[in-house]
């Protein structure tokens, strides 16, 4: 399965359970295995080595202390849409993940807003000494 253009990931290293659903639903929610748990063992995967310390690095409640990501999908009716839903949200992650943050561009305020900045400031000013005691 392709994620990004250089990251694949292989299909046998996601580890998908079929249970019961939570929540509403009457007697179809009681009898169908419609949600899909979903575990991905980072360590035993087939991801390079600097997107797993990456996938391992994120604070997500769905990264257990093992490093397996848990994913559990519940929100549609049929199971084969909540597989989809699963697989898409982990590929979210790991897209997530891999992205790299652009380095901010230093730049200077402009003009425009340091008068502004300073109009600003000294009507806070103006306010701040009409708070004072008046000297009769």
């Amino acid at each position: 399965m392709k994620i990004t253009e250089k990251i694949n990931l292989n299909i046998e290293e996601l580890e998908l359970t079929a249970i019961r659903a939570q929540g509403a639903g009457g007697q179809n929610v009681n009898k169908v295995s419609s949600a899909i748990h979903l575990r991905f063992d980072i360590q035993q995967s087939s991801l390079a080595d600097d997107i797993k310390e990456k996938l391992l690095n994120i604070s997500d409640s769905r990264l257990t202390t093992d490093g397996v990501i848990v994913i559990k999908a519940q929100k549609f009716r049929t199971q084969e849409k909540n597989r989809i839903d699963a697989i898409e949200r982990l590929v979210e992650l790991i897209k997530q993940a891999t992205h790299v943050q652009k380095t901010r561009k230093v730049t200077r305020p402009s003009k425009a807003s340091n008068t502004k900045r300073m109009d600003k400031k000294t009507q806070k000013g103006k306010l701040k000494n009409l708070r004072q005691k008046v000297d009769y």
